[in-house]
C-alpha cells in the first residue's frame, strides 16, 4: 500500500499545535502521526489524498495565530502498520483499574480490567489524554443495566469497557469504515457481546436508543453541531460524557449543552485536554 509522508511545521511549534493538527488531519483520511524535532510526520494512503480536502482542514484550524506549513513525499514503500505498532503505540494504563494494549506488549501491568486491542494506527498523536480521561469516567459510572453509546467510536475501547463494567448493551458509530471493521475485530479479540457497530455520524442516531449514557469523544467543532441529535436520543435522567477538546472550549460547549437543558456535573483535565459530564 502506497503511503505519501507530510512533514508538517507549525509556528509556534508547541505540543497542543501538534496534537490540534493531528486530531484535524485524522478528520481527512491521515492514518498515523510521528512527532519530529520541531515537526509533526504524517501518514495517508496515496489514493486516499485529497488536496482540497487538506487546504479546507488546514483554513479551519481552531488555534489562532498558528501558522502551518508542509512538505510532501511519497513514503518508502513498507508495513507502516507494523512499524507504526511496534514504536509508536504504548498501552494506556489507569492505576491498578485498567489497561488498554495489543498483543505485541509483553510488560503489561495488571488491571481489573485488560483491554486488547490491535490498534493499527487508530490513535492520534495526544489522544491518549481524551481516552485516558473518558475511560477515568466510566470507571468510576453506574453503567450495570444501562445502554450506552459510543459515538466517533474509533476502536471501541470506551464500549468495551463499558460492556465490562456491566453496561446492558452498547451501540458504536463511527464515521469512519475502517474504524467500524477495526472495532469489530476488538470486539471479538476481548470476547465480549452485546455491542452493535455501525458505520455513519449524528444523522443516523434517529432510529436508534435511548441511552442512557452517550459518550462522545470526537472533536470541538463536532461536539457542538452534533449535540443537538445525542440530547434528544437521551433517556430520561440520562449523561452526557464528551471530550476531544481542550480546557479553553469549556465555557462553549457547556453553555450549548446548558441550552439543550443539560446540567454540569463536573469536569476533568489532562495536559489541557479536557472532558465534560452532563446530566439530563
Amino acid at each position: 500500500m502506497k503511503y505519501l509522508e507530510f512533514i508538517f511545521h507549525t509556528q509556534p511549534a508547541t505540543e497542543a499545535a501538534h496534537d490540534v493538527l493531528a486530531a484535524v488531519l485524522g478528520e481527512v483520511g491521515f492514518e498515523s502521526f510521528v512527532e519530529q524535532e520541531e515537526a509533526l510526520a504524517a501518514y495517508i494512503q496515496t489514493a486516499l489524498y485529497e488536496e482540497s480536502a487538506l487546504q479546507s482542514a488546514l483554513a479551519e484550524f481552531p488555534l489562532p495565530d498558528t501558522e502551518i506549513t508542509y512538505t510532501c513525499t511519497e513514503a518508502e514503500d513498507k508495513d507502516w502498520n507494523e512499524e507504526w505498532e511496534k514504536n509508536f503505540f504504548q498501552p494506556i494504563v489507569i492505576g491498578d483499574r485498567c489497561v488498554v494494549h495489543s498483543t505485541f506488549h509483553t510488560d503489561v501491568p495488571a488491571a481489573e480490567y485488560d483491554i486488547l486491542i490491535n490498534p493499527q494506527m487508530a490513535f492520534g498523536t495526544g489522544h491518549h489524554e481524551t481516552t485516558s480521561l473518558v475511560m477515568g469516567e466510566l470507571l468510576e459510572a453506574p453503567l450495570a443495566g444501562r445502554a450506552v453509546l459510543d459515538m466517533g467510536c474509533g476502536t471501541s475501547i470506551l464500549a468495551i469497557l463499558s460492556r465490562m463494567r456491566g453496561a446492558r448493551h452498547c451501540t458504536a458509530i463511527d464515521i469512519d469504515e475502517w474504524c467500524v471493521r477495526n472495532s469489530l475485530e476488538n470486539i471479538a479479540l476481548n470476547g465480549v457481546d452485546g455491542i452493535e457497530v455501525f458505520q455513519g455520524d449524528a444523522s443516523s442516531l434517529s432510529d436508534k436508543g435511548p441511552f442512557d449514557w452517550v459518550i462522545a469523544n470526537i472533536n470541538r467543532n463536532i461536539l457542538l453541531a452534533d449535540m443537538q441529535h445525542y440530547v434528544a436520543r437521551m433517556a430520561p435522567q440520562g449523561h452526557l460524557l464528551i471530550s476531544g477538546f481542550y480546557t479553553d472550549d469549556i465555557p462553549l460547549l457547556q453553555a450549548e449543552a446548558e441550552r439543550l437543558g443539560l446540567r454540569v456535573v463536573h469536569h476533568r483535565e489532562k495536559n489541557r485536554w479536557a472532558c465534560l459530564l452532563f446530566h439530563l
